[in-house]
């Protein structure tokens, strides 16, 4: 079944997704970006307050494809005890170098297999990089928006491009996630693909607010609309 990512920035809004039983609490900042990261030290306030009752993920950060950029924010989110760690591809950059870099940690307390990617559906993506994500180490690949203003995932890719992205994923083993702006609406359409989960925020909040406050009946819609 395909399981609910909620995007929290407090641990006031973490308790309230985790009471609602979603299955992955990820931590990130939508003020600071389409993937702006918290302070590590309110990640480890958070991770500590869930204690274990539920999967934790953290983002990193709108950081440009770098490798000695990414590499150290990736460590330093690692210590704080989430359970995976998202890094945004962003257009620009050394993918290569930067998956090369990160596929080092695979002998470091095991902190490679705990790495998602995130490509972005408005740039297109190339979908070959999964290949080499997996041979890399990491545990999956999420396909998102970048810019939030244009419109959800539903609307700038095909269902065709939806449907490989999926299938590539499944076929290489790795955890899959749909997200970028997804409404209630977009559930029935994105849920045949089989998706290991898909990911909310502003239709977890007050007038669909990405930045605003959480909405708990939202939330339970959400939950529910999965659950069919």
């Amino acid at each position: 079944m395909t399981g609910m990512l909620a995007s929290v920035n407090s641990v006031d809004e973490a308790i309230l997704v985790l009471n609602e039983n979603v299955d992955i609490i990820d931590l990130k900042q939508p003020a600071l970006g389409a993937l702006g990261a918290l302070e590590t030290s309110l990640v480890k306030e958070i991770v500590s307050k869930i204690n274990g009752r539920c999967r934790v993920s953290a983002t990193i950060g709108d950081l440009p494809m770098v490798a000695d950029v990414i590499y150290p924010a990736v460590t330093s989110m690692a210590e704080t005890g989430v359970d995976f760690i998202k890094i945004g591809f962003f257009p620009g950059g050394d993918w290569q170098a930067t998956i090369n870099k990160l596929a080092t940690l695979q002998n470091q307390n095991d902190i490679a297999t705990n790495l998602i990617a995130v490509l972005f559906a408005d740039t297109q993506p190339d979908y070959s990089v999964i290949v080499a994500l997996k041979k890399a180490g990491f545990k999956g690949v999420m396909l998102d928006t970048m810019n939030k203003n244009k419109g959800s995932l539903t609307q700038l890719m095909t269902k065709n491009r939806l449907a490989e992205f999926v299938l590539l994923a499944k076929s290489k083993h790795l955890l899959c996630g749909l997200a970028g702006s997804l409404r209630l609406v977009d559930i029935e359409e994105l849920l045949p693909y089989a998706p290991d989960y898909l990911g909310f925020r502003g239709a977890l909040c007050m007038a669909h607010d990405r930045t605003g406050q959480l909405n708990q009946q939202a939330i339970f819609k959400i939950k529910l609309a999965l659950m069919r």
